[in-house]
C-alpha cells in the first residue's frame, strides 16, 4: 500500500521523521494486514534481498511507533520466529525479525525455547525477545540455562559466546533470582577466567596486499599500554591492540557487568577470623605462585585443578580476589600517559568503575580494605588537585567514608575538599552535579552524623541546584530536609528564596570569567553601572556577589541591600535559567515549613514570621515569582501561627507596622489576608494570658483606620484594585477583637452599618459584581446582629483553644460558620426562621 510504502526508516531521522511517525501510527489494520502477507510471501519464496530487508524493516517502524501492542498474523509469525532461530540466517535478517517480535503482543515461547539452538549469536537474539515477552518466571530459568549452556560449551570458530553477556546482565537486572547457587559459581568461576587470563596478543587482522596481490594475514603483536609499550602484565580494558581476540573482547565484557554482578551475588560476608586468617593464607601463596592458565590466550570453562588457591578459595571468593587485582592494575594503568585523546577519557571512566569495584569488594570483605587503603590513598594524592578528574574523585569520596573506620583514617578532610571546590568551580558541569547529589542523596545519613561540616555547606550545595534546578529539583527534595538545623534554618530560608539570585550571580561569574582581560578591570567606585556585569566588577556591589556566592555559612542570615542587588539584577530576571530555578522555589518552601514545624521552637517561630514579613517583599522581579511565594507564605503562617498562638503578643510592634501598612493590601493581598485573619484568630487571652485590652484595642484602631481608608467614597475616588475578600476579612477581624472587649463593640457596629453606601457607590458597583457587593453587605448584616448579643457574639467569633482546627478563612470570601448565619436570621424578625 502507498502510505506503507511511505514509511521507510532510512528516513527515519531526515527532517521529515515525525511526518513518517505519525504515518505509520495511522495505518489501519486492513492496510496492515494486506503488507503483512506480502512480507509472508517473500519469506516463504526465501527471498531474503533487498526488498524483504527494506519491509521488514517497515514493519518494525509501523509496530514501534505506537506505545500499543499489534498482532502479528499467525503465518507471518511463525516465519518471522524461524527466520530467527534459524542459524543459516544473516545477522541482518535475525536482528530484524528480533526486534519485531519485541514489539507485538504477547504470544507463546514455546518455539523459542527450543533445546535446538545451540549458537551463541542465534541464542542472544531470542533471548532478547523471550525477556521482553516473558510471563512466567520459569521460562526465564530455562532461558538461564540455555545461556550458561552455551557458556560452558566451545563455540565454533565463527562463533563468540559474547553475543551472551548482554542477555546474562539483563537478566540480572529483571530477574535475579532466576540463577541458583549452581548458576552462580559457574559464572563466577567463567568471569574470573575472562577477567584474569586473556591473551595478550593482539588478535589476527587482514590487510590489503597491494592491487596486484590478494590479503595476507598480519602476525598479531602484543597488547601495547596507553603509552605505546609493550604490556607487561595482564589483559585489560585499557590495554591497546589494532585488532582482539575472542577472549579479549570477553573481558571487556565482564569487566563491563563485574561491578552488577558483585551486587546481586557477592552477599557471602567472610569477615570472620577463620575466614579472614584463611584469605590471608591464600594471598600469601598467591603471592609465591602466580596460577596463570596453562592454556595461554584460550579462555578456559573452569580454573586448573591444579591450582593451589582454586582449591581453597570458593568462586565468589576467588573472583572478588581476581576483581580486586584487576582493578588494582587498571589504576596503575591510568597513571600512564595516553597518546590518544579517547584512551583519556577511558582511563577516567575506569578508574571511576575500578574504584567503585574496589569499595564493593571491601564492604564484602573488609580484609581488602588494608590492601585497597594505599592505592586510593596514593590516587587521591595524584588526582585531587586535577578538577579534570572530579567525577573519579566521587568515588574516592564514597571510599574514604565507608573504609575510613576500618583504616584508622579522618575522611573529613577528602569530604570537605569536595564540598568546597566542586560546586564553586564546576557548577555548570551537569553530569557532575548530578553525580554529585547522587553521593549526597545515597549517604545523607552518614554525612549528617559523621561530617561535621556538611549542614553548613548548604550555600555550596545550592549552587549545583541554581545552574540545574529542573533537572535536581527531585534530589534536593532529598536533601533539604537533613540540612535543617535550628542554627541554620533563618539563613536556608533565606537562601532559597535568593536562589534565583544565586542563578544569575553564577551566570554572571561564568561570563566574567571568560571575558577579554580589558573588559575586566575594575571600575571607578563612583561611576554608576548600567548591567549587572557591571555590577559584579564594581566595587561596591562586590561584597553582595560576594555573599550570594558564600561557600559557607554562618556569614549572616542576609544583607542589608537586597533592594540594590534586585535592581542590578534586573536585566537577569528573564533569563530561562533564572526562570526555571524560580519555578522550583515554591516546592522547596513547601518542604521547609513542613520539616522546620516539626522542630521549631517558640523563638525560631518568631524569626521565621518576621522573616515572611520582611521577606514577602523583598523578592527578586520574576514573573509570577512574587505570587506564588507569597502563597506559600500564606498557608504556612497559619500553620505557624497554630503552633505558636503567642507570637501575635510577641511580635505585636511588627504585626502592627506590617497591617497597618495600606500599601501590603495592594502588593500583596493574599498574604496580608491571612496575617489579618491570624491577628483575629489568635490576639486572645484563651491563647496567651498575657494578652491585655490595651493590645486589643492597639490592633483595633489599626485595622479600623486599613479599613476606614479603602472603604472611603469620594467622588474622584477610583475603583478598588483589591478583592471583595479583604473587606470581609477585615470586618470578621474588627467583629472578632470588639467582641473580646466590649467597649469597642458600638464602635465597629457603627462603622459597619456605614458599609452599605461603600458597596453601593458607583466606583464599587463597577468594580465588584453583584455576587460581591451581596457578599459584603451580608457579612457586615451578620456581623452587626451578632454583636448584639455580646456574650454570643463571644462564642462564636472566639472559639476556644481546645477547639477543632477552623477552616474558615478558607471559604470563598471567608464566611463564618453556619451559627453565625443561623444567630443572624434568628435576630432579624422578617425571615420567618421559625415559622412553619
Amino acid at each position: 500500500p502507498a502510505r506503507v510504502a511511505a514509511v521507510k526508516p532510512s528516513s527515519m531521522y531526515a527532517s521529515g521523521s515525525e511526518s513518517l511517525i505519525k504515518q505509520a501510527r495511522e495505518i489501519q489494520e486492513e492496510e496492515l494486514h494486506k503488507f503483512c502477507v506480502r512480507i509472508s510471501k517473500l519469506l516463504v519464496n526465501q527471498d531474503y534481498g533487498n526488498e524483504t530487508v527494506d519491509s521488514l524493516q517497515r514493519l518494525y517502524l509501523i509496530f514501534s511507533a505506537t506505545k500499543y501492542g499489534r498482532i502479528l498474523p499467525p503465518d507471518l509469525l511463525k516465519k518471522l520466529q524461524s527466520l530467527l532461530c534459524s542459524p543459516h540466517s544473516s545477522e541482518q535478517l535475525q536482528a530484524l525479525a528480533s526486534a519485531i517480535l519485541r514489539e507485538t503482543l504477547y504470544f507463546g515461547l514455546h518455539s523459542l525455547c527450543s533445546e535446538e539452538v545451540q549458537d551463541s549469536r542465534t541464542v542472544s537474539y531470542v533471548s532478547a525477545v523471550i525477556l521482553a515477552q516473558v510471563r512466567v518466571k520459569d521460562e526465564v530459568s530455562a532461558l538461564v540455562h540455555r545461556l550458561l549452556k552455551c557458556l560452558e560449551s566451545r563455540q565454533p570458530e565463527a562463533q563468540s559466546t559474547r553475543h551472551l553477556l548482554p542477555v546474562l546482565s539483563k537478566i540480572i537486572s529483571l530477574s535475579p533470582e532466576s540463577l541458583t547457587e549452581d548458576h552462580i559459581n559457574l559464572v563466577s568461576r567463567k568471569l574470573v577466567d575472562w577477567l584474569r587470563y586473556a591473551s595478550i596478543q593482539q588478535g589476527v587482522s587482514m590487510s590489503s596486499g597491494g592491487f596486484f596481490t590478494g590479503p595476507r594475514t598480519r602476525q598479531p603483536g602484543p597488547i601495547t599500554e596507553v603509552d605505546g609499550t609493550v604490556a607487561a602484565d595482564f589483559f585489560t580494558v585499557l590495554c591497546v591492540g589494532h585488532s582482539y581476540t575472542d577472549d579479549q573482547w570477553m573481558n571487556l565484557y565482564a569487566f563491563s557487568m563485574i561491578r552488577k554482578w558483585l551486587l546481586c551475588y557477592d552477599t557471602e560476608g567472610s569477615g570472620n577470623a577463620d575466614s579472614a586468617a584463611e584469605h590471608k593464607k591464600v594471598l600469601f601463596i598467591q603471592s609465591v605462585q602466580d596460577d596463570r592458565s596453562e592454556v595461554d590466550g584460550s579462555v578456559m570453562s573452569m580454573v586448573s585443578a591444579t591450582s593451589t588457591s582454586s582449591r581453597l578459595l570458593p568462586p565468589k571468593e576467588r573472583l572478588r580476589e581476581k576483581a580486586f587485582e584487576y582493578c588494582h592494575r587498571l589504576i596503575e594503568q591510568s597513571d600512564r600517559k595516553a597518546q590518544k585523546k579517547s584512551d583519556i577519557v577511558l582511563q577516567k571512566a575506569c578508574l571511576i568503575e575500578a574504584v567503585t569495584i574496589m569499595d564493593i569488594i571491601c564492604r564484602e570483605d573488609p580484609s581488602f580494605v588494608y590492601r585497597a587503603f594505599p592505592c586510593v590513598k596514593a590516587l587521591y594524592g595524584r588526582l585531587s588537585e586535577d578538577l579534570t578528574y572530579s567525577r573519579a574523585l566521587l568515588p574516592i569520596a564514597q571510599f574514604y567514608l565507608n573504609h575510613s573506620e576500618t583504616a584508622a583514617v579522618d575522611s573529613e578532610a577528602v569530604i570537605r575538599q569536595l564540598f568546597s571546590r566542586f560546586p564553586s568551580k564546576l557548577f555548570n558541569e551537569p553530569m557532575l552535579a548530578f553525580e554529585f547529589t547522587q553521593f549526597c542523596r545515597a549517604n545523607v545519613l552518614v554525612l549528617s552524623e559523621r561530617v561535621s561540616f556538611y549542614q553548613q555547606s548548604f550555600p555550596n550545595l545550592f549552587k549545583f541546584l541554581a545552574w540545574n534546578s529542573p533537572a535536581l529539583i527531585s534530589e534536593y527534595v532529598e536533601l533539604l530536609p537533613p540540612l535543617l538545623i535550628p542554627e541554620t534554618a533563618i539563613e536556608i530560608l533565606h537562601s532559597l528564596l535568593d536562589l534565583p539570585c544565586l542563578t544569575a550571580a553564577l551566570d554572571i561569574q561564568l561570563r566574567s570569567a571568560s571575558s577579554q582581560p580589558s573588559e575586566r578591570l575594575l571600575l571607578d567606585q563612583s561611576a554608576t553601572v548600567s548591567s549587572s556585569m557591571e555590577a559584579f566588577r564594581h566595587p561596591w556591589y562586590r561584597g553582595m556577589f560576594m555573599y550570594i556566592l558564600r561557600p559557607e555559612a554562618g556569614t549572616g542570615d542576609t544583607i542589608d541591600r537586597l533592594n540594590a542587588l534586585h535592581e542590578v539584577l534586573a536585566d537577569m530576571a528573564e533569563n530561562p535559567r533564572v526562570v526555571q530555578c524560580a519555578q522550583t522555589v515554591p516546592v522547596l518552601l513547601h518542604i521547609f515549613f513542613n520539616i522546620v514545624a516539626q522542630f521549631a521552637n517558640q523563638k525560631l517561630i518568631n524569626q521565621i514570621v518576621l522573616v515572611l514579613m520582611e521577606r514577602s517583599s523583598l523578592l527578586f522581579n520574576i514573573k509570577n515569582y512574587k505570587t506564588e511565594v507569597q502563597r506559600i507564605f500564606s498557608s504556612h503562617i497559619l500553620v505557624l501561627c497554630k503552633l505558636q498562638p503567642s507570637l501575635i503578643v510577641e511580635q505585636a510592634r511588627e504585626l502592627l507596622e506590617f497591617t497597618g501598612t495600606t500599601g501590603n493590601i495592594y502588593s500583596k493581598e493574599n498574604f496580608y489576608i491571612h496575617v489579618v485573619w491570624a491577628i483575629g484568630e489568635y490576639l486572645s487571652v484563651s491563647y496567651d494570658k498575657r494578652c491585655t485590652v490595651e493590645q486589643i484595642t492597639s490592633f483595633f484602631e489599626t485595622l479600623e483606620a486599613v479599613l476606614f481608608e479603602i472603604t472611603q467614597v469620594r467622588q474622584s475616588a477610583s475603583p478598588p484594585s483589591y478583592s471583595p475578600r479583604v473587606i470581609t476579612v477585615l470586618m470578621t477581624t474588627l467583629a472578632k477583637l470588639a467582641s473580646r472587649s466590649q467597649d469597642l463593640i458600638p464602635r465597629v457596629s457603627l462603622f459597619l452599618s456605614k458599609m452599605r453606601t461603600f458597596a453601593c457607590s458607583s466606583p464599587v458597583s463597577s468594580c465588584y459584581s453583584e455576587e460581591d457587593i451581596e457578599e459584603i453587605l451580608t457579612r457586615a448584616n451578620e456581623l452587626i446582629n451578632l454583636l448584639k448579643l455580646p456574650s454570643v457574639a463571644q462564642f462564636v467569633l472566639a472559639p476556644c483553644a481546645q477547639g477543632t482546627s477552623p477552616r474558615w478563612h478558607r471559604d470563598t470570601n471567608t464566611c463564618l460558620p453556619l451559627a453565625m448565619r443561623a444567630l443572624s436570621d434568628v435576630l432579624q424578625k422578617e425571615t420567618g426562621f421559625l415559622s412553619g
